[in-house]
């Protein structure tokens, strides 16, 4: 998961959010990474609204994940970007 994740979900649950983050991988977000979540940004015309969906969508495709989501219809956009990734609603 990428680290910018966390802090779209800290906030109040902290507790819960801790207990969370202990069992996954976090990962930094490096300059290659953000570059590709940027040029999907632009290719589908998206605001800055969806930089974090779009860093996230991007960090699956590296490693071919599957992204479950409660953002179906944003995420399912984006992946039209990122064919490796399998994007499932919650």
């Amino acid at each position: 998961m990428p680290a910018v994740v966390v802090a779209e979900w800290w906030r109040d649950r902290r507790s819960v959010a801790a207990r969370w983050l202990s069992g996954l991988d976090v990962e930094a977000v490096d300059e290659a990474l953000a570059r590709v979540a940027g040029e999907v940004l632009g290719e589908l015309r998206l605001g800055r609204e969806h930089t974090i969906d779009a860093i996230v969508m991007a960090s699956a495709a590296r490693r071919g994940d599957i992204l479950y989501t409660s953002d179906f219809d944003d995420m399912a956009r984006l992946g039209t970007r990122f064919p490796s990734v399998r994007v499932l609603a919650l």
